[in-house]
């Protein structure tokens, strides 16, 4: 079996690149590290040909909507296109907890994504996952005024990178599921005492306000808005313990 990963270089991408290779499949790395543009194409016919199956796990650099918007548009357009002229028989995309509910910001450019993939020919698999742990330390930086972070305190269930790259694999190798799989962590927590905790062990002196009108990626959360459903696959690593790697 030939895998192509796109965003191979990235948080989830390079993780992911190893889990397929423990899967014993061979593994085709494509990021633009590699000479490859997937929002323009460079490069993408002859990276992906021979694939049996095209995983993309690509991001944004912004979670602004506009760009997230146009990044994904573009991406998964030509993802597609590649995969079907290569005779890929599964697409496998990584998209968030949320996105069929929270219609603004990051979360509407993958909920637009996902439709993308269900329109398409290509047999497909869609993984959702709740925020990692670094989004949340993402989260912290970005929504910080002065000497304060606001986050809404809404329960999450964060879960680490290792655990959705590990997931993914799972799917790649496996029939398409032509739905959605949900990863989570194995702990609930609140956003704002997790936000807090994270910062207390960076060493990071501001205070976070609990605040239920602060953005979480550009979208308003209702208090069961990031939760996965009764049936998603919980990961293994506890935030204490991906704390302690850090």
């Amino acid at each position: 079996m030939r895998v192509v990963v796109a965003g191979a270089t990235g948080l989830i991408g390079s993780r992911t690149v190893a889990r397929l290779r423990d899967h014993g499949v061979e593994v085709v790395r494509l990021s633009r590290h590699d000479g490859v543009d997937v929002t323009t194409g460079e490069g993408l016919t002859e990276a992906v040909r021979g694939a049996d199956v095209v995983v993309d796990v690509t991001d944004t650099t912004s979670r602004g909507e506009l760009e997230s918007l146009e990044f994904f548009g573009a991406a998964t357009r030509n993802l597609l296109e590649a995969a079907a002229n290569a005779g890929a028989e599964h697409h496998v995309i990584l998209s968030v907890v949320g996105a069929e509910r929270l219609q603004g910001g990051y979360f509407r450019a993958k909920a637009l994504q996902e439709e993308q993939v269900r329109r398409s020919p290509m047999p497909y698999s869609i993984v959702r996952t709740t925020p990692f742990f670094e989004s949340v330390e993402y989260l912290a930086r970005a929504a910080t005024y002065g000497d304060a972070v606001h986050v809404a305190p809404v329960p999450i269930r964060p879960v680490s990178a290792d655990d959705v790259a590990a997931e993914i694999a799972h799917v790649a190798v496996g029939v398409p599921l032509f739905g959605v799989r949900e990863v989570a962590g194995p702990e609930e927590h609140r956003l704002d005492d997790l936000t807090a905790k994270l910062l207390a062990a960076r060493g990071y002196l501001w205070d976070v306000v609990s605040d239920a009108h602060a953005p979480f990626f550009g979208a308003m959360l209702g208090q069961r808005a990031l939760q996965p459903g009764a049936d998603a696959h919980l990961g293994h690593e506890t935030f204490s313990e991906w704390l302690a790697r850090r």
